[in-house]
């Protein structure tokens, strides 16, 4: 079992920064984007589409 986190909606702020795929309302992958900690996902390319977080930067910046 994999803990598998929920799909962001564009427009949300990233919660970690790094790469996000688009994953389309049926399940298929999109284009992938840089998300910054903090800062508001891009529009995706179709509608119903969010984003899902594939490859957390791997520095300590925002750390806590």
């Amino acid at each position: 079992m994999g803990t598998r986190k929920p799909p962001l909606k564009p427009g949300s702020s990233a919660p970690v920064s790094g790469q996000y795929r688009e994953r389309g309302p049926r399940g298929g992958e999109g284009r992938e984007v840089t998300g910054i900690k903090g800062r508001a996902l891009p529009p995706t390319t179709k509608r119903g589409s969010t984003y899902e977080i594939v490859d957390p930067t791997k520095n300590k910046s925002g750390k806590r």
